[in-house]
C-alpha cells in the first residue's frame, strides 16, 4: 500500500509543479475517470438496455403479482438473456475505491501541500466549515442530478440505486480536503458523462396535420 500511495503522491506533485496542488488534484482525478472509462461505458449500456427491457418488465410484473421470489427469479433470468448484470451499475464506483483511499492516505498522511480558498488540502471539516459546507452543497446537488437522472432516463431503475449517488454527501464529513475534492470532482465527471452519454431518447416529431 506504502509504494501506491508514494507514487499517487508523486503523479500529484509533478501536476502540481505545472499548476496548483489544487488543481493538481482535480486533474488526477480526471485522469482516473478516464483511465475507468471502458467501465463506465459498459455501465450506461447495460443501462439502456435494461431501459429498454422496461415493457417486459411490466409484463413480469403483472404475471408474478403476487408472488415475489417468482418475479425476482424472471427478472433474473430476463437481464441474463439480453447481457445485462444486476452489478454492472457499481462497477465505476468500485473501481474509484481504491484511488479515493489513496487520495485519503496521501491527504491524510500530510504528504501534500497546498491550500483551497486558504485552507490546508490535509484539513478535516472542523478546520475548514467554509469549504466544506460549499462541497458538501456541491455533492448533494449533483447527488440529486443524478438521482433524478436515473429515474427519469429509467422508470425501471430500482429505488436503492437512486440514492447511491448521495453515498458522497456524508462521506465528505470524514474525509481531508484533498479527498473531498477528489470526491466532488468525480461526481461532477460523473454527471458529465450522464448528460452526455445518456440523453434521453427524441420523441418523434408530430405527423403534419393533414390539408383540408
Amino acid at each position: 500500500m506504502s509504494f501506491f500511495v508514494h507514487f499517487a503522491h508523486s503523479i500529484i506533485n509533478a501536476l502540481a509543479a505545472v499548476s496548483t496542488p489544487a488543481l493538481a488534484i482535480v486533474l488526477f482525478t480526471v485522469a482516473v475517470r478516464l483511465l475507468i472509462s471502458p467501465l463506465t461505458y459498459w455501465q450506461i449500456r447495460g443501462v439502456k438496455r435494461q431501459a429498454a427491457l422496461a415493457p417486459q418488465m411490466a409484463a413480469l410484473r403483472t404475471r408474478h403479482k403476487n408472488d415475489p421470489m417468482a418475479l425476482a427469479t424472471a427478472t433474473v433470468e430476463l437481464q441474463r438473456e439480453h447481457g445485462i448484470s444486476p452489478f454492472g451499475a457499481l462497477l465505476p464506483a468500485l473501481a474509484q475505491a481504491p484511488f479515493l483511499m489513496l487520495m485519503f492516505r496521501v491527504s491524510n498522511d500530510g504528504l501534500i501541500a497546498g491550500t483551497l480558498l486558504g485552507f490546508p488540502l490535509t484539513a478535516h471539516v472542523a478546520a475548514a466549515v467554509p469549504v466544506f459546507a460549499a462541497l458538501i452543497a456541491l455533492s448533494a446537488a449533483l447527488a440529486w442530478w443524478s438521482s433524478r437522472r436515473m429515474r427519469r432516463l429509467n422508470p425501471e431503475t430500482p429505488r436503492w440505486m437512486t440514492w447511491l449517488p448521495y453515498l458522497g454527501v456524508p462521506t465528505m464529513l470524514i474525509l481531508p480536503l484533498a479527498a473531498g475534492l477528489y470526491l466532488v470532482t468525480s461526481a461532477a465527471w460523473s454527471a458529465l458523462e450522464q448528460a452526455v452519454l445518456r440523453r434521453p431518447p427524441s420523441e418523434p416529431a408530430p405527423a403534419p396535420a393533414p390539408r383540408g
